[in-house]
């Protein structure tokens, strides 16, 4: 599920470790609920996704095997 504006969530946004200042930055947020939600850090009031605990390890694993690098360095 996709959430319109990212700032309205009641939840504490956290950087993820290996992002940069600069680009490719990505906030997690983990409400009292299972799942979680992620957004551009440099877009706090833009879109951000709702995951489920399963689509959040879905997401993290896709990451790390660079499924969604699409040629960046």
């Amino acid at each position: 599920m996709t959430i319109t504006n990212a700032s309205s969530l009641p939840v504490t946004w956290r950087k993820s470790s290996r992002s940069n200042e600069r680009d490719n930055c990505v906030e997690f947020a983990f409400p009292d609920a299972p799942g979680s939600f992620v957004r551009d850090s440099k877009d706090p009031g833009g879109p951000a996704l709702a995951l489920t605990a399963e689509g959040h390890a879905a997401f993290i694993k896709a990451v790390a095997q660079g499924e969604f690098d699409f040629g960046l360095v």
